[in-house]
């Protein structure tokens, strides 16, 4: 059933041509990950390799954030679901503009509502400015739980963030280290990491 309501969502994003990022892109990045995952993870838009495989987060960044989710004792195929503010990548990995994310949220809130996650994490200042306006400020607000209808959210940096300063990393575990606290509290009170 979740996964009839999912393909749903991206047989209409596939007909989509609301924004003119269709044009350019190769493949729709709908999410990747478990559809009843108790997690899910906002990113801002597909980059070269999500857009070459049509998979979330598999790039460089991606394969950081697997090494955080791995340390956090998360994985796609269980606990995480991932996806992104846009769902086709912007030329030359821009940001993509207030249009373009209007034209495309409103896919990735129906993916949240079937999905209906334990824990949102928004990853970097375009994911936290969608969900919470433009005045949001990924260096203030990133570690302090918010409430974003009925769900907690987590904003904190992007993993593209934390190779461009690895001196980042260290904030962005302090995040993930309360999503764990929190996961233990909502979702599983035994859930193992050795790091907390």
């Amino acid at each position: 059933m979740l996964e009839e309501q999912l393909k749903q969502i991206n047989d209409e994003v596939l007909a989509c041509t609301q924004c003119g990022l269709r044009k350019e892109r190769h493949q729709v990045v709908f999410g990747s990950g478990n559809p009843q995952a108790p997690v899910f993870i906002v990113g801002e838009a597909p980059g070269f390799e999500e857009d070459k495989t049509g998979v979330a987060f598999v790039g460089k960044s991606g394969q950081l954030l697997e090494k955080i989710l791995l340390a956090c004792n998360f994985s796609r195929e269980k606990e995480v679901y991932m996806g992104n503010i846009v769902k086709c990548r912007p030329p030359h990995n821009r940001t993509p503009s207030i249009q373009e994310q209007a034209a495309c949220l409103p896919y990735l809130t129906r993916q949240i509502e079937i999905i209906r996650p334990k824990i949102i994490i928004l990853l970097g200042s375009v994911a936290l400015k969608a969900f919470f306006g433009p005045s949001s400020r990924i260096t203030r607000e990133r570690g302090i739980w918010k409430n974003w209808f009925q769900y907690p959210v987590m904003p904190t940096y992007h993993p593209s963030a934390l190779l461009r300063n690895p001196t980042l990393k260290r904030d962005a575990w302090e995040d993930f280290k309360k999503v764990i606290v929190r996961y233990r509290e909502l979702v599983d009170s035994q859930h193992a990491c050795k790091y907390i």
